[in-house]
């Protein structure tokens, strides 16, 4: 019989370990506390562009060394929902919490209604969204509440001839007007292609966000549905996903243009609690 194995890359003092073929690697040998050193960080970055997702395990953080970490790969954003106990200390951390979502109970009631699953990227309200998340678990059901990343450039690239052609130069909506209103901040609707390019890696994704009331520029509603059922299919598939599930002293880290995430909610009324920072793209486009 003959023994299969996980493949590792070990350079310098990291071991990266994929956990999907394209999506999804494990990274040890480094203690997130601790400033990276210049090769570090770029092991780090590279792996991020070629698995899209990367997950430590056993770092425990504080706020601000949480927010340290994630400072060495950009300026931090502080999304205008930003909850105000964390505001004095660490403004650019976001509680993404059970109990802050029931806030959002109406919000979330017309999203369920439209029938997709909230696949979605973050700020992607934005007219330039953030480009990296690093979330951190902070409290944790003993059970259940992972978190699934699809490769969205793979699942672009899986599909028939035709149908890439029909999405061709088309633009959907982001509309999250409803939760930014809830906290006092005002935004247009923002309408980002189809089909973008990735600025780093040249690569074509499919890039719809179904928690944001996604509807393609200049068609009616049922062609519109037709073309987003493709894409929300396509997402959905096993195949395209890594699942995570969280532990103690667990971080993801994820590049926002490349990956889709979707939360899954099996944890009944556990006040389950992670910490996100989101990283800005460029700093001319900061406050955009």
């Amino acid at each position: 019989m003959t023994a299969v194995t996980e493949p590792e890359v070990q350079d310098a003092t990291l071991t990266i370990r994929p956990l999907q073929p394209t999506i999804g690697a494990e990274i040890s040998g480094v203690d997130l506390r601790q400033p990276l050193d210049g090769a570090q960080r770029d092991q780090v970055r590279a792996a991020l562009l070629e698995y899209k997702v990367v997950f430590f395990r056993d770092q425990f953080l504080d706020q601000d060394q949480h927010a340290a970490f994630a400072r060495q790969f950009g300026p931090l954003y502080t999304h205008p929902s930003t909850t105000k106990a964390n505001a004095d200390k660490a403004p650019a951390i976001h509680n993404i919490s059970a109990p802050e979502e029931k806030k959002y109970a109406q919000y979330l009631a017309r999203q369920q209604a439209e029938g997709w699953d909230p696949y979605h990227s973050d700020t992607s309200w934005r007219l330039v969204p953030t480009w990296g998340a690093v979330l951190r678990a902070v409290n944790l059901p003993d059970v259940g509440g992972d978190t699934i990343w699809v490769d969205a450039g793979l699942a672009y690239d899986r599909l028939p001839d035709e149908v890439k052609k029909s999405l061709e130069g088309l633009h959907v909506t982001h509309d999250y007007r409803d939760a930014l209103t809830g906290a006092g901040h005002d935004y247009p609707i923002v309408a980002h292609p189809v089909v973008r390019t990735h600025r780093e890696t040249g690569k074509k994704i499919l890039w719809v966000n179904f928690s944001q009331h996604p509807w393609i520029v200049g068609l009616d509603r049922d062609e519109s549905r037709d073309l987003l059922s493709i894409v929300h299919d396509q997402y959905r598939k096993p195949e395209f996903q890594v699942r995570f599930s969280w532990r103690p002293g667990s971080i993801a880290f994820w590049d926002n243009r490349a990956a889709v995430h979707y939360a899954v909610r099996n944890y009944g009324d556990f006040p389950r609690l992670l910490e996100r920072i989101l990283i800005a793209d460029e700093p001319q486009y900061a406050d955009l």
